[in-house]
């Protein structure tokens, strides 16, 4: 692109005419500022000794009425300029002039004679003056000749001097019209090149150039900093908490650092929107603990420094956002090695990243190690716990799962509801269902029992009698199937099915003074009599235990100390094998294995309840468990982990947890379950279920989870 200037000369110089000079791109910027633009100026002006020129002349007047207009096809010529017309009038001979009816020599004699006359009568008007154009046409301009000469000249001449002069007018004029538009211009470049630079916002407590901002003294994060900032300090800021997105107004910045400051919360997504910092450093601050999502969204972070605050653990994965992360500084904190930090020793040997030596704060056994050479055996991290699952509004006594055509049950005593409640697994839902109902008024045990493909639930009762009950598939319905003896069977208290050598037994501990403990036999198509066990003690539970091939069964007593009666095959029979006397009463009874060791539970309702291993000969006393007012105790194993339930009628339920190196329980969880009569373990697909039947409350459903600690 080029620029041009102009050189306009006055008409009356020696040139008279206009020059342009072309001009190179590389000094065109200076065409228009300065000194130049008023050179450019002053040649568009006229000099000033040249005559002064008169307006611009106003428009044509209308033509007077009655004037003939001209024919059409003059109107239709087309149209040349004054100067061409008039030198193409002068170069005509005399006779084509009159041909083309522009009058002859005395004709034009008579017009300046006229001229001069109507001269003689105006006003001078100096240089020129509006004069009537003979004939009555339209006005124009006529310059008076100062002089004789020009009177008295060729009237071409004369007519071609006035049109000139006209001209020279109307060009006069345009040229100050443009001189005018130039100045403009050219003053509003010089305006806008002396206008200093605009300087970029920045907040009283910052000092800004026009990329970095260094802020001491800060109420908050600085909002009005230019956009383009790529580096930003802060420095002993009066404000504790980073809220999340505090700097996406800036998404330029690469470097940030926040140290000597007293932070000590940094919000989820504090940093986002900052895809471009690669530098990041909060030093000698009090932050305690950080958000997984504290870094989040900085892809391009390659330097991180946490060092000299007090952070004691860092959450799992809170590194996984920083992809090209190349170096981290976490020296001179206060880190707790425990399982919160375990994730950390296995990320650091497995990481790219150069990482500063960091040591453990606490606990005593690991203080001043490297976290770098903690074994990760040394952690054990993984834990449990029951959380409340499902609440069956309703109190009972009893609970017994069991499975029937491939379908999950729960049996439940409910002397409350006079009725045995079956219920069912909802294997879509996870939840308990109501299932069917056996009428019994006064129910402190439904015993169900699978033999040879068919249900039955042996019903025990207070009162009324005790009966056993089958299912019939047809009417999808329990029907009563035989009594037991209430002559044998007075009070009972609890129920428990085996099976010996092929055959199916239940024993009924009987807890009246005038009845026995007696055991039943299946045959053919009922249970039928075996065998009176233990008359006249008030037993209160009996336990089947089938260990190295010798079956046993335990009853025990509120009266005396348990007793121990083991099978005889050539009898077919129980025999009376002895009795435990470390403990001369109990309430429940039940057993467990650890390793090759068999374990007995005894439950008591005044004093503590015992632990006791097997030694071959007899029972020996390991652990004794405070259990005022215990009437129901039960341990069972969930998935490697050994449990004991142990609950009371004056306290909450104790959740015991088997220590294998101690060889003893230790407390584990409390379950706020009041008067349990029972627990029940129960798994239920992926489920592992706890219920305990409460007879003042309702029961309660607990589900067994695993939790890691390190996560």
């Amino acid at each position: 692109m080029h620029m041009y200037t102009s050189h306009t000369c006055a008409h009356d110089r020696p040139s008279g005419c206009q020059t342009h000079k072309q001009m190179a791109p590389e000094t065109a910027g200076s065409a228009y500022s300065g000194q130049s633009c008023n050179h450019f100026f002053l040649w568009l002006l006229p000099p000033r000794d040249s005559p002064r020129r008169p307006p611009t002349p106003p428009p044509p007047l209308p033509a007077p009425l009655g004037l003939a207009r001209a024919p059409a096809a003059v109107r239709a010529r087309p149209r040349r300029s004054a100067l061409a017309r008039l030198r193409a009038r002068a170069a005509l001979p005399a006779g084509s002039r009159e041909r083309a009816g522009e009058g002859t020599e005395p004709a034009a004699e008579g017009w300046r004679t006229r001229l001069s006359a109507a001269g003689s009568r105006a006003p001078s008007c100096g240089s020129g003056c509006w004069r009537r154009w003979p004939g009555g046409a339209s006005p124009r301009w006529v310059a008076e000749s100062r002089g004789a000469g020009a009177a008295a000249g060729d009237p071409r001449e004369s007519l071609l001097a006035v049109s000139m002069a006209g001209l020279r007018a109307r060009r006069g004029s345009g040229l100050r019209l443009l001189a005018l538009s130039t100045l403009g211009f050219c003053l509003m470049l010089q305006v806008s090149a002396k206008r200093p630079p605009k300087t970029p916002p920045c907040p009283p407590s910052c000092s800004c150039t026009r990329d970095t901002a260094f802020c001491v003294d800060s109420k908050a994060v600085p909002r009005n900093l230019p956009s383009e900032v790529i580096s930003l300090t802060l420095v002993n800021a009066a404000f504790s908490e980073i809220q999340d997105g505090a700097f996406s107004h800036l998404p330029l910045l690469q470097f940030l650092l926040l140290n000597s400051n007293k932070f000590t919360l940094i919000g989820d997504n504090a940093f986002t929107g900052l895809s471009h910092l690669q530098y990041l450093f909060i030093e000698n601050n009090d932050i305690w603990a950080l958000s997984k999502f504290t870094f989040r969204g900085l892809k391009s972070l390659t330097h991180l420094s946490l060092a000299n605050n007090n952070l004691q653990t860092l959450p799992r994965d809170i590194f996984r956002p920083l992809d090209i992360l190349s170096d981290l500084d976490l020296r001179g904190n206060s880190l707790n090695c425990d399982c919160k930090v375990k994730w950390l020793v296995e990320w650091l040997v497995h990481t790219n990243t150069t990482v500063a030596p960091i040591y453990c704060a606490s606990p005593p056994r690991f203080q001043e190690h490297k976290v770098q050479d903690l074994p990760l055996r040394e952690f054990d991290c993984i834990t449990t716990d029951f959380v409340l699952y499902q609440t069956l509004p309703f109190p009972a006594v009893s609970a017994e799962p069991f499975l029937y055509s491939s379908d999950l049950y729960l049996a439940l005593a409910q002397p409350g509801a006079s009725a045995c409640t079956v219920l069912k697994w909802d294997y879509v839902e996870r939840q308990l269902r109501d299932y069917d109902r056996i009428p019994a008024p006064s129910a402190v045990h439904c015993k169900p029992m699978v033999v040879d493909s068919q249900l039955y639930v042996v019903v025990a009762q207070l009162f009324g009698g005790s009966y056993i009950y089958h299912w019939d598939p047809n009417t999808t319905r329990f029907t009563k199937l035989q009594d037991i003896d209430p002559q044998r069977v007075r009070k009972p208290n609890d129920l428990e099915a085996f099976r010996i050598d092929g055959d199916w037994y239940f024993a009924v501990a009987d807890s009246s003074k005038a009845g026995a403990t007696s055991l039943y036999r299946w045959h053919q198509n009922g249970f039928y009599s075996h065998q009176a066990l233990h008359a006249w003690h008030r037993d209160t539970d009996l336990e089947f235990v089938d260990g190295e091939g010798k079956p046993r069964l335990i009853v025990s007593s509120s009266s005396q100390a348990p007793v121990i009666y083991q099978w005889s095959r050539t009898q077919k029979q129980f025999v009376a094998q002895g009795e435990v006397t470390q403990v001369p009463d109990a309430q429940a009874v039940k057993h467990f294995r650890a390793g090759r060791d068999s374990y007995l539970c005894l439950s008591r309702y005044i004093g503590d309840s015992k632990i006791l291993r097997w030694e071959g000969t007899r029972f020996s006393e390991v652990q004794a468990l405070p259990s005022r007012g215990s009437l129901a105790m039960q341990p069972f194993l969930v998935g490697g982990r050994r449990y004991l339930a142990l609950g009371s009628d004056f306290s909450f339920t104790q959740i015991y947890q088997w220590d294998e190196g101690r060889q003893k329980f230790v407390r584990f969880q409390e379950l706020a379950v009041q008067a349990p009569r029972a627990f029940c373990y129960m798994p239920a697909g992926d489920a592992q279920l706890l219920l305990a039947p409460s007879f003042k409350g309702q029961t309660l459903v607990y589900r067994h989870i695993v939790v890691d600690l390190s996560a």
